[in-house]
């Protein structure tokens, strides 16, 4: 029991939540670095932490064939009811949720958030999960600036957290430094980089400033790798 997660590229990670098959954000189809297919997928669930294609591209796809709960803001739920799909849960900034073996809590993000098609997406969001029997905690940022109140997500004890440093569009990595600084996790993971030109970033140079300014330990993932937490 624990968390295992697979980097699948950009913001897309497929975890194993004590023994429970999690997908967030998955932008697969399109993306030059994608480390598997959307039809090699089974989620129990899918989260979304907002509605730009690189991070909801193969929700709807994946969510049909598997019937995966989808979680995501209030706003995205009405957009997924209105192309005819009803298992999802919609909540809302400051919110919680609680499922069988995890309670999710919507957190701050700072960015956008609009549908491909042009719909809004209403506010992005973060996420922190709190695993039901091994305790564990997580911090999935989504797609976000640099907040103080990360602080006050630091303060629920986070083993490990998931955090933008492509710049352009998101925090970079100077910025990611100060997040990490303030939310103190055990671990560490990159994402949201190397996809495209404009967010081009050097992991391993991250990793070793991550090392030697704060007492995180990183963890950088090629496409594809696994790395497990109890």
């Amino acid at each position: 029991m624990g968390i295992q997660f697979k980097w699948l590229a950009h913001s897309t990670f497929m975890m194993e939540l004590d023994g429970h098959p999690v997908l967030f954000d998955p932008f697969l189809t399109g993306n030059p670095l994608a480390a598997a297919e959307p039809d090699t997928l089974s989620p129990e669930f899918i989260l979304l932490s907002h509605a730009h294609g690189d991070h909801v591209a193969d929700a709807l796809p994946i969510a049909r064939r598997t019937n995966a709960h989808i979680v995501c803001n209030a706003e995205m739920s009405y957009w997924f009811n209105g192309k005819g799909y009803q298992h999802v849960t919609g909540g809302n900034t400051g919110g919680s949720i609680d499922f069988d073996f995890m309670r999710v809590k919507f957190t701050i993000a700072f960015h956008s958030s609009t549908f491909p098609d042009g719909s809004s997406g209403g506010s992005p969001n973060g996420f922190v999960i709190t695993l039901r029997d091994s305790g564990l905690r997580l911090y999935y940022a989504g797609d976000t600036a640099l907040y103080s109140d990360m602080s006050l997500i630091g303060r629920m004890g986070i083993d490990v957290a998931f955090l933008p440093i492509g710049d352009h569009f998101t925090m970079g990595i100077e910025d990611s430094l100060e997040a990490i600084r303030l939310i103190q996790p055990r671990y560490v993971v990159p994402m949201h980089y190397n996809t495209f030109p404009p967010i081009q970033q050097n992991g391993g140079e991250w990793a070793n400033r991550v090392s030697s300014e704060t007492e995180s330990q990183p963890i950088v993932l090629d496409p594809g790798g696994v790395f497990n937490v109890s």
